[in-house]
């Protein structure tokens, strides 16, 4: 299939077991280049191309929009890792 590809991941990282430097990055891709992200250590979007740019200024000019991203850190990433950790301690 030959085009355009246009796709958006969003992750979770983190390195210690309480959790606390845990960060939630969520990346907006255009063939195969981030044109815009959010990292939730940075608290709002970042564009690395001029489409990007132009919409990272918008979408942080929007309080709900960036109140969204920003409670994925707790609703996804922080319950998620819960369960993992409880998951990785349990076997050892």
């Amino acid at each position: 299939a030959n085009g355009y590809y246009n796709s958006r991941w969003a992750k979770c990282i983190w390195s210690s077991h309480d959790l606390s430097d845990m960060v939630y990055i969520d990346n907006y891709i255009f063939n195969k280049d981030v044109y815009i992200q959010f990292n939730s250590t940075v608290g709002e979007y970042v564009g690395y191309t001029e489409l990007g740019v132009h919409n990272a200024r918008n979408w942080n000019n929007n309080p709900g929009q960036l109140q969204g991203e920003r409670a994925e850190l707790e609703r996804v990433c922080k319950t998620r890792g819960e369960i993992y950790q409880s998951a990785i301690t349990d076997k050892s």
